[in-house]
């Protein structure tokens, strides 16, 4: 996979992929900028070597309509302020308009397209629509890891049209902190693994037991675990059709001799409101009407004390409803665990990031991916699309 330092980008076109998927106010003020500060290296390096600089985006769900709450107006703003110069919007992000307005650039401009998934073909990984946004350029960058496990036209098909390619150095960054975490890690490996459901992280823990030295559950899915091993957890949410699949685990962490940690206490609450009372219980004493939200004091303890000889520690997931208040105590004593870690800890999942940041410690974390589905996915041992689209044109 070629980077962009290897390519000659000098007077050229050059289109590059990024996440500016921020979030927004009600009057389109951007609230977290953290998105697009996180591809200024590659959007300066570019600019630097006098590139004419063509970025690209999507923002938010439109299906593949056109939604002015949608457009990247606001995105092109604040791009501007962040590199010093002026950033002009595009009105589309395909077609003769766009075609005209980048055929006028000089080295060192940037354009900023309209959002990309205002075209259905976008997500569909159409090749005519891929074929146009490869018109814009003579180069392609993928410096969106966050959206690098979606097969869509501009992260997949576009590459394919694109005589030069390469990725951006967040891409590179992602990649290299996942390959120290999970290829060549220095050992003791401990991943904690939380958030919903066993099912949307069934494949990583099936990978994470190939992988890690021990094994942290928390969050809902933990609640599935403690019921396949003879909890009651009372109205706790479970996925019933994952039982089998959560003793099956189990067993296989026993087989291999990994320590598969689970919560031994739980705060529980008969309702999920920030008024509800509540009480801290053993897992085996959850009462039969209230439901766990939370890791309990004792559980932070053990995973705390879990967590002392680690050497890398990967975590994606919260291990309670850390939303509420009377809910958060459990995932932020686990944030403030990892960061006082001496371990290189890589924190994935938007979910976590908001805990870490919440928690204060984002500067004590050893690195914080910009992607939830794409860590996942890697997490899973899964190669990413936008990935392999790089390595393919490599190839050729």
């Amino acid at each position: 996979m070629k980077r962009i330092q290897d390519m000659e980008i000098s007077g050229k076109r050059v289109f590059v992929r990024v996440d500016f998927n921020v979030p927004l106010d009600d009057v389109r003020n951007i609230r977290d900028d953290t998105r697009i500060r996180g591809v200024l290296p590659t959007l300066r390096y570019a600019l630097d070597h006098q590139a004419k600089l063509i970025v690209a985006s999507h923002l938010g769900r439109p299906k593949g309509t056109v939604v002015p709450e949608m457009s990247l107006a606001p995105v092109a703003n604040r791009l501007g302020e962040l590199l010093g110069q002026t950033v002009r919007m595009a009105e589309d992000c395909v077609g003769p308009d766009v075609e005209r307005l980048v055929s006028e650039m000089k080295p060192g401009e940037v354009i900023l397209l309209e959002n990309l998934r205002f075209h259905p073909e976008e997500q569909k990984n159409e090749d005519a629509f891929a074929k146009n946004l490869a018109r814009l350029c003579d180069g392609y960058v993928n410096d969106a890891f966050a959206v690098s496990h979606r097969v869509n036209a501009s992260v997949d098909a576009m590459v394919r049209h694109t005589p030069l390619s390469g990725a951006g150095f967040l891409l590179q960054k992602e990649l290299d902190y996942f390959k120290k975490a999970m290829a060549a890690p220095q050992r003791p490996l401990v991943a904690i693994v939380g958030g919903a459901k066993v099912s949307g992280k069934l494949g990583a823990l099936e990978n994470m037991l190939r992988h890690v030295d021990k094994l942290i559950i928390g969050g809902a899915m933990a609640n599935t675990f403690l019921k396949s091993a003879g909890c009651s957890v009372g109205k706790s949410k479970i996925e019933d059709d994952r039982m089998d699949t959560a003793k099956t685990i189990m067993e296989k962490a026993a087989e291999k001799g990994i320590p598969f940690y689970l919560p031994v206490d739980a705060v529980v609450a008969e309702r999920f409101e920030p008024d509800a009372q509540i009480k801290k219980v053993p897992v085996q004493e959850v009462p039969p009407d209230w439901m766990i939200l939370d890791i309990g004091p004792a559980t932070s303890l053990l995973y705390a004390e879990a967590l002392y000889d680690a050497k890398t520690i990967i975590w994606n997931g919260p291990l309670g409803a850390f939303e509420m208040d009377a809910f958060s105590r459990g995932t932020l004593a686990m944030v403030r665990n990892v960061a006082d870690s001496y371990a290189l800890t890589i924190v994935g999942g938007g979910d976590t990031d908001v805990a870490v940041r919440k928690a204060g410690e984002a500067e004590r974390i050893s690195y914080m991916s910009t992607g939830g589905g794409a860590f996942l996915a890697l997490m899973e041992g899964k190669t990413l699309p936008g990935v392999a689209a790089l390595n393919d044109a490599d190839k050729g």
